[in-house]
């Protein structure tokens, strides 16, 4: 089964990584056109939050 990992960037997407590679960067801010993925908006919206690791999957 492989290792699934979300990263939570501080005031920046979820990505996440599957067996040690980024699979997908996900919207965190919402405010992104591509929603559920991230489009960079966050940046430009100053979204502000913490880092944060989740492990789903190992």
């Amino acid at each position: 089964m492989p290792r699934v990992v979300v990263k939570s960037q501080q005031n920046g997407p979820n990505l996440v990584f599957v067996d040690g590679k980024v699979s997908t960067a996900l919207c965190r801010c919402g405010h992104s056109a591509g929603k559920p993925y991230c489009d960079g908006t966050h940046a430009k919206v100053e979204f502000k939050a913490p880092a944060h690791e989740t492990v789903i999957l190992e």
